[in-house]
């Protein structure tokens, strides 16, 4: 990942000693894996390390579900390996069709909508192996699912942009893939009733796959995927459907799998908008749709997703000029958002809003990058 002005001088290392060396040899380093999330590793005037280089499976137990891959392995080649076994990762990593990464993903630290059954990409992060900014190799974690020795490094590199150390390998926990999926919707809903009606499928008697709020032209969208044994499928639609008490539409087989990879590529944005994603609870959607009506920016393209666990806003390119408002409006109502996309010529700044960390994070930075060798955070 990277974005923003660079030297021109690109290293492109094959093995985590070379990632070392490339990083005890330079003042400034972004990591690049994929390029598919360009605005998160924005470093101006730094080197950049690709390390697509460092690809490939290394180990894969379908057995104690668990797969290691090299931090520039495309998550297409993890996802189909995984598939040939039945078994997927359950936090549903974003843009892989696009070209996402392992490390990126990681450093990343987001998640699809399929995130709501069993959660996000932190709790099936088992090991990492990373390079600091002193240019030494790390690792943490283990690769078995029963570890609670030592400090949790897998999480800590969780969503740290590349500025806490280059990501090298990881080991992640696998689930087995549902038999089948389908999914129901309800158009056309008002916010709060969209909301109310969430909520009501979300704590009833019924597994669910993801939970996603849709704007669109007509209002508001309920999307319910379920997924489990073919025999049992259409009844818990049923049940499903019931709870929400009206008329449904239903989605299924191919349908329903293109449906849910478009939503995680992004299809339901605008090309050249900025994607931006933000972590809320079903109270805060309301203080985000509050924040966008005051900017007049209502009619933007979003998404609520995850149970109304995170939301997705396209912000559209010719309000680029709005952004720092936006940032403005975001900080004021302690919200925060980590642009994923963001046209060539924006300003590629990677976090808008609210700013949390502090203190703690510049322990952290200081202790695992004590020259600043990847740029700060805070």
């Amino acid at each position: 990942m990277a974005g923003g002005p660079v030297t021109g001088v690109v290293h492109q290392p094959g093995s985590a000693a070379e990632v070392a060396e490339a990083v005890r040899g330079a003042e400034l380093v972004v990591p690049r894996g994929g390029g598919t999330k360009p605005p998160l590793a924005v470093v101006d005037g730094a080197e950049v390390l690709d390390v697509s280089a460092l690809s490939g499976i290394t180990e894969y137990l379908p057995s104690e579900y668990t797969v290691t891959a090299l931090a520039g392995t495309p998550l297409a080649e993890v996802e189909a390996r995984l598939a040939a076994e039945g078994q997927y990762l359950p936090f549903d990593p974003l843009l892989v069709d696009a070209g996402s990464t392992v490390g990126g993903t990681v450093a990343a630290g987001a998640n699809g909508p399929g995130r709501l059954r069993y959660g996000g990409l932190r709790d099936f992060l088992l090991a990492v192996a990373f390079v600091d900014g002193r240019g030494e190799i790390v690792r943490g974690g283990a690769k078995v699912v029963k570890n609670a020795a030592g400090f949790d490094l897998p999480k800590l590199m969780v969503g740290s942009l590349g500025r806490l150390g280059v990501l090298t390998e990881c080991t992640f926990k696998v689930f087995p893939h549902p038999e089948s999926c389908a999914t129901v919707r309800v158009a056309g809903m008002a916010f709060d009733e969209a909301l109310e009606a969430a909520g009501r499928v979300g704590s009833g008697a019924v597994e669910l796959e993801c939970l996603d709020l849709v704007h669109g032209l007509a209002g508001w969208d309920l999307e319910i995927r379920i997924g489990g044994r073919s025999f049992a499928l259409d009844a818990r639609l049923k049940r499903a459907a019931d709870l929400l008490d009206t008329d449904v539409t239903t989605l299924s087989g191919d349908a329903d799998a293109t449906h849910w990879r478009s939503r995680r590529e992004f299809g339901w944005a605008p090309p050249d908008a900025s994607v931006l994603k933000l972590p809320l609870t079903p109270a805060t959607a309301a203080v985000l749709e509050q924040v966008l009506a005051d900017l007049d920016a209502s009619h933007v393209a979003r998404v609520y997703s995850a149970g109304v666990q995170q939301a997705f806003v396209a912000w559209p390119v010719e309000r680029a000029a709005d952004m720092p408002s936006l940032d403005r409006a975001l900080a004021q109502s302690k919200l925060t958002a980590l642009a994923l996309r963001a046209p060539a010529d924006a300003s590629n700044q990677p976090i808008l809003g609210y700013r949390t960390g502090g203190e703690l994070l510049r322990r952290v930075e200081q202790a695992l990058d004590p020259a600043g060798r990847f740029g700060r955070l805070g």
